[in-house]
């Protein structure tokens, strides 16, 4: 039988990152939290946390928060209480970045007050947030796969479309002459991350070649819009987020105006918790809005 308080002492430590932001979300002292974490680490015979600045979860530490959570969620519906924060339910959800900055925050404002549980959100890409549910280190995901997780449910989303924008500027700079291989090896390009393939997918539907050319990494979806807005490169950009620069042509986007839809599916934990039926039920709803899918029945 697993030890409870010790349990939520590691979920604890590992959330705020210290043993004394966890003792005072739990109401306890530092010392007390350490020694609830030595002792489930002496039962178990191994190490559940990494001690730094802040301490991180071994894979079995990853593990036993995990399932803290779950456990959480589930008291959560039956009314029981633990003591402190940790008592409170938490949803940790892995979504991609450009979702955040489109629709999902849409889906999620008529849930706020029914959800009865607090976010703990998670950024990865689209094509690895399934990875997380695997893990065990979160409940849900808003992915790219469609592939299915053991222990969870899949539902298609929609698509979220992109288009290839450039300033301008930029566009006269660099493609005066036209868009092909060549002025495409020589106009600086943005990607979000080095797992990031967008661009070299466009690139290849429309010319049937992918050409090296100069690349600025930039890791967030806002600023990617920003730097192409700024004639800094080009780039693949959420349509939601283009649409309206396009038509003030603050941004012009380039031939052959192909552009790309990324399929997205809400993969979720086949749990009994109210509050993660409840957040499922404001996912699909949004994105059927958003993304063109069919929103639940």
């Amino acid at each position: 039988m697993l030890d409870y308080p010790a349990l939520r002492a590691l979920a604890a430590v590992v959330r705020e990152g210290s043993f004394e932001r966890a003792a005072a979300a739990l109401s306890i002292t530092p010392s007390a939290v350490s020694q609830r974490v030595r002792a489930l680490e002496e039962r178990l015979g191994a190490i559940l946390v990494v001690r730094g600045q802040p301490c991180r979860p071994t894979d079995l530490g990853r593990t036993l928060c995990a399932h803290v959570d779950r456990v959480r969620l589930l008291e959560a519906d039956l009314g029981l209480a633990g003591e402190g924060a940790s008592a409170r339910s938490v949803l940790r959800v892995a979504v991609n970045a450009d979702s955040l900055a489109t629709w999902f925050p849409v889906a999620l404002a008529g849930a706020g007050e029914t959800l009865g549980a607090t976010l703990d959100l998670v950024l990865d890409d689209e094509a690895h947030t399934a990875g997380r549910l695997r893990s065990g280190e979160v409940v849900a995901a808003v992915t790219a796969s469609p592939e299915p997780v053991t222990g969870c449910r899949t539902v298609p989303l929609g698509s979220l479309r992109y288009a290839a924008c450039a300033s301008p500027a930029f566009a006269a700079r660099f493609f005066g002459a036209g868009v092909d291989p060549r002025s495409l090896a020589d106009a600086p390009q943005l990607r979000f991350d080095r797992r990031d393939g967008l661009q070299a997918r466009w690139m290849a539907e429309a010319y049937g070649h992918v050409p090296d050319a100069p690349t600025h990494w930039v890791p967030s979806t806002h600023g990617f819009l920003d730097l192409a807005l700024a004639g800094f490169a080009w780039g693949l950009q959420p349509v939601a987020l283009a649409e309206a620069h396009l038509r003030a042509g603050r941004l012009v986007e380039l031939p052959p105006g192909l552009r790309i839809a990324v399929p997205l599916f809400w993969t979720v934990a086949r749990l009994p918790a109210l509050s993660l039926r409840r957040l499922t039920q404001a996912v699909r709803r949004g994105a059927g809005l958003a993304l063109g899918e069919a929103p639940p029945a």
